[in-house]
């Protein structure tokens, strides 16, 4: 079992620009939009198995297997900075976790197959009495 994945501050790459939306005057001068990206394909920091995993499962949204993530739903810089963060890291998280176990098919009982046939009869009758009474 390793331990948890560590992207070193200079893999990643920050961009900033104007965020539509709320923010009265400070609006149009403050640049709170934030671009996170990383560049996955290239990274020295991903193991060579997590990478692989990462690259098949995220292939829709890489572009030449960087991977972006956008924050601009809050008014400060600070807060989309960290939302970014956290978006990266969850996105990372997903891509990168083990398969879950495989499903072993199974039957139901012999007692649930009865009960159920018992109960589709119980309704029957049920239904049957609704009905017009036969001459």
């Amino acid at each position: 079992m390793r331990g948890p994945l560590v992207l070193p501050g200079r893999e990643l790459h920050w961009r900033f620009s104007r965020a539509s939306g709320p923010g009265g005057q400070g609006v149009n001068t403050t640049d709170s939009r934030v671009e996170l990206s990383f560049d996955l394909a290239r990274s020295p920091s991903v193991p060579d198995d997590l990478r692989s995993r990462a690259l098949e499962r995220l292939a829709g949204r890489l572009v030449d297997g960087v991977l972006t993530v956008v924050a601009s739903e809050h008014r400060s810089q600070l807060r989309n900075r960290e939302a970014a963060r956290e978006r990266l890291a969850a996105t990372l998280r997903g891509a990168t976790a083990a398969d879950p176990p495989a499903r072993r098919p199974t039957k139901p009982s012999k007692g649930a197959k009865r009960r159920r046939m018992d109960e589709k009869t119980r309704r029957g009758r049920i239904k049957r009495l609704r009905g017009r009474p036969e001459d």
